[in-house]
């Protein structure tokens, strides 16, 4: 079997680890949790870091006005489907497609990629935002806004005494890996012409 093809085949592989891996962690630190508080978002679930860390998470939220982590958002049902689908459809290209075929499905797996990224921003936005206005505590901007309670898209940032950590972990990496392989596969594809 041609190198290509190869690589090609481990692009088809290698996102399926979101099954098994998380594919992001939200942290947040702050003076009152000596242990941080973390949730782990994977391809279909979110989980705690530590034992009750959503729970912890959901009931400090309540006090500024923020929604609770949901059990499940309808992306847990979408996001599967789009990753089996994805494989499946480089596993034909692996067998039966030229090497062009190969940059096509990284570029809708990039296009995919960035959807959910979008996806996740605005999933953030509107958890950080859309606050209760008869909640508990109410904290405003030097303008006199109310403040938001978004955490980072990527990076960290200070909100209140809390500091929030947003990363991708290793879900996130096999993805790449799998990226990464497709276009390596294009290249070899194009240098064996």
């Amino acid at each position: 079997m041609k190198k290509s093809k190869i690589l090609m085949f481990l692009a088809a592989l290698l996102p399926l680890a979101l099954f098994v891996f998380p594919l992001w962690n939200i942290t947040l630190e702050a003076p009152q949790y000596p242990i941080p508080l973390g949730m782990d978002i994977y391809i279909n679930d979110f989980a705690d870091t530590h034992p009750h860390d959503i729970k912890n998470i959901n009931l400090m939220n309540h006090y500024v006005g923020m929604k609770y982590i949901p059990e499940a958002i309808p992306e847990f049902k979408i996001f599967p489907a789009v990753i089996i689908g994805m494989s499946v459809l480089a596993l034909l290209i692996a067998f039966k497609g030229n090497y062009k075929w190969y940059l096509g499905w990284l570029i809708l797996m990039v296009l995919l990629a960035a959807a959910g990224i979008y996806d996740f921003y605005l999933w953030e936005y509107n958890y950080g935002h859309d606050l209760d206005p008869k909640a508990i505590m109410k904290f405003t901007n030097p303008d006199g806004s109310i403040m938001g309670f978004q955490p980072p898209l990527l990076g960290t940032k200070d909100i209140l005494n809390f500091t929030a950590h947003s990363y991708p972990q290793l879900g996130a990496y096999f993805l790449g890996a799998g990226m990464l392989s497709a276009f390596v596969a294009f290249l070899f594809g194009k240098k064996g012409k």
